[in-house]
């Protein structure tokens, strides 16, 4: 750029540093199309901000494809001016599937390991949610769109079981579901910097985690209302449509 500008590198770091200008940094955004963005996001906040009496509401996905890695040389441990240090490849020992629904109230998660991610290993996580949640209580559940979320045969029993009451996300709007911001606790603490060589290892690890986690629970605090959700998408929308790329 100096040279382009026929300006000393000094000079154009001086006008980056003053203009707060960092081109060498990037940043990824996925904006959601779904034509109900709107009324699904003021749902699922409210829910979360004022949620309904005599009710519990549970965010639930599924965290798939949990692979029991083993690292092909032992993991060097934490010592006086020496970072942890593990090798970058690593044996693979097998997958899991860990389906769970946050209490939004209390922090407290229904979990459950499938080796397999398919409609009937989320009808069976359905009905061990059933029998954890006191009966005089009405269900609502935030869900993302995935395809077993929505066959025929989960569509048939949700009409069988009136106090389920389904809350989809909008597409492309994870980050509405505070269940996902679980997941990624439990793979910063309990995944990440674990060995497991084999995959009953690592679904060993996961229950502990839930036990630790169940044990003194702490909720999440959501505390944007879907106004100012939606004021913030406004102007980066006009940020981007103003954009000369």
């Amino acid at each position: 750029m100096a040279k382009e500008s026929k300006l000393s590198q000094t000079a154009v770091s001086r006008i980056w540093r003053a203009f707060g200008l960092q081109p060498h940094r990037q940043e990824t955004f996925k904006l959601s199309t779904d034509p109900l963005f709107v009324e699904k996001t003021r749902d699922i906040v409210g829910l979360y901000i004022d949620p309904p009496v005599k009710a519990m509401v549970l965010c639930v996905d599924e965290k798939s494809q949990i692979q029991a890695l083993d690292r092909t040389q032992p993991i060097l441990p934490l010592a006086p001016g020496v970072a942890e240090r593990r090798t970058h490849d690593y044996e693979r020992h097998g997958t899991t599937t860990l389906f769970a629904a946050l209490d939004i109230a209390t922090g407290k998660v229904i979990g459950e390991l499938h080796r397999r991610h398919r409609s009937s290993e989320f009808l069976k996580f359905l009905r061990t949610i059933e029998a954890s949640v006191p009966t005089d209580l009405d269900i609502h559940l935030v869900m993302d769109n995935y395809g077993t979320h929505k066959t025929p045969t989960i569509r048939n029993w949700f009409a069988r079981h009136p106090r389920f009451h389904v809350h989809f996300t909008p597409t492309s709007a994870s980050w509405l579901n505070q269940v996902e911001r679980w997941f990624a606790t439990l793979t910063e603490k309990q995944i990440r910097r674990g060995t497991h060589r084999s995959t009953r290892q690592l679904e060993d690890a996961i229950r502990s985690y839930l036990a630790l986690n169940n044990a003194e629970p702490k909720p999440f605090v959501w505390t944007e209302s879907a106004d100012a959700i939606l004021a913030s998408i406004e102007r980066f929308c006009l940020r981007i449509s103003n954009s000369p790329h």
